[in-house]
């Protein structure tokens, strides 16, 4: 006779296929992310049916091979918690390529996958994905960045205010001689968004310096309110160190289409940490992503002109000139580029320039020159100023010499009588 729980697998499977629905294959959880298995079977075609799962707001697809890529597409559609509805299918961004070195590269268990996308809350998932001889190992990655984090308040750090408790390692940079000044900008920190450092295992890479800033988007959806922000900025985080299986967030800075700037990649905003962001051109670069996309989208005011002071702000700690150009080498073959290739780009350029993708979107592609011409107004090229010397014989302490005596000329006799002074001007 079936046992008590062999009986209720097999009804909860009953109930569930009548709903159209199946469970999950395989399915397991870590920290915020719940993993389904996409069965194997044709090299050409696999999916999973639809799905009742743990409660989620971003979804990807990954695969075993961080070196593979998906030469197909991947379609997803979810179910929303809150109204019970299906989506329509949404194609995922497959524009993403594992580091070419450090941390990253060099994990345990890092992944291929897609780009994630931001579905908001959701209960249900079906994906489908096809095309040439397809990867091993797929899997179905639903990220919960809000699940236990009800002691998470966003706030910003203001320009030039310390993070209470928070050390700085290695000291900030002191901007070159000459540079533009361009204040730092506001910007919401790891903290204050919820990064959970206890899942970052490597401590941060430096690079000798940061020769250009890439431009990027996130892709998915826009379909997120500013006060989404942080948690959109969670799930990236999550997929990328628990999904993807790297050290860190790929990006160094992230930016709302409320124009509000988030600090991306641990150990400095100031300092030259390397990144997982531009395959082939990770080394000596640094990398803002705009959370949206914006192949069907447009920018607005906002949003170009935080992209702009991020820019100016950290390229004017070397001395650069964000609208001007940059001789970069290529660390790997990335498709578009050879290893060792040297390659002109704009100081401030677009994922597209580095990489074979469509990154950051051609909207925001079309916005790059107005954001460089934006970036080189940020600041303006200032001389320092020489500190006064004193005059010869005057003091040299700390002290201003004193200011020289004015002559008093009397007016008249009776001035001087006045003053108990006589017989002055007669002489």
């Amino acid at each position: 006779m079936p046992s008590p729980l062999l009986r209720t697998a097999v009804a909860t499977a009953l109930a569930l296929g009548a709903l159209g629905l199946t469970q999950p294959a395989r399915a397991s959880s870590s920290d915020g992310v719940y993993t389904v298995r996409v069965p194997d079977g044709d090299p050409h075609k696999r999916s999973l049916a639809p799905r009742t799962t743990e409660p989620f707001s971003l979804v990807g697809v990954t695969w075993a091979d961080p070196d593979a890529a998906l030469d197909g597409t991947a379609y997803v559609r979810t179910r929303s918690r809150e109204s019970g509805e299906w989506s329509a299918w949404r194609a995922l961004d497959t524009d993403v390529r594992t580091p070419e070195g450090g941390p990253d590269r060099d994990h345990s268990g890092v992944r291929g996958g897609t780009q994630p996308l931001w579905t908001g809350p959701s209960d249900g998932v079906q994906v489908r994905v096809s095309g040439g001889r397809l990867p091993q190992g797929l899997r179905v990655e639903l990220v919960d960045p809000d699940g236990g984090s009800d002691a998470v308040h966003t706030s910003v750090v203001e320009p030039g205010v310390p993070e209470p408790g928070v050390p700085e390692p290695g000291g900030a940079v002191e901007p070159a001689p000459g540079a533009p000044l361009v204040g730092r900008p506001t910007v919401t920190s790891r903290s204050a968004w919820g990064a959970d450092e206890s899942l970052v295992k490597d401590p941060p890479t430096y690079t000798t310096g940061t020769q250009a800033m890439f431009v990027h988007h996130t892709a998915g959806t826009n379909g997120y309110t500013c006060a989404q922000s942080a948690s959109v900025v969670r799930g990236v985080f999550l997929y990328h160190v628990q999904s993807n299986g790297w050290n860190d967030i790929g990006y160094h800075f992230l930016v709302d289409k409320c124009g509000t700037v988030f600090e991306g990649r641990a150990g400095g905003i100031d300092k030259p940490v390397l990144g997982a962001h531009t395959y082939g051109f990770n080394t000596a670069t640094s990398s803002v992503s705009v959370l949206g996309d914006y192949s069907t989208a447009t920018t607005n005011a906002a949003v170009r002109a935080s992209v702009a002071k991020v820019a100016a702000w950290k390229l004017g700690l070397y001395g650069l000139d964000p609208a001007g150009t940059v001789v970069l080498t290529s660390g790997t073959d990335n498709g578009k580029y050879q290893a060792g290739q040297k390659v002109t780009l704009h100081r401030i350029s677009g994922h597209r320039d580095g990489s074979p993708t469509e990154c950051p979107g051609q909207n925001l592609y079309d916005d790059l020159p107005e954001i460089r011409s934006l970036a080189a107004q940020a600041g303006t090229l200032v001389a320092p100023q020489p500190k006064p010397q004193p005059e010869p014989g005057q003091g040299q302490g700390t002290e201003p010499a004193p200011e020289p005596a004015t002559e008093w000329v009397p007016e008249s006799e009776s001035e001087l009588a006045e003053l108990g002074i006589e017989g002055v001007l007669a002489r």
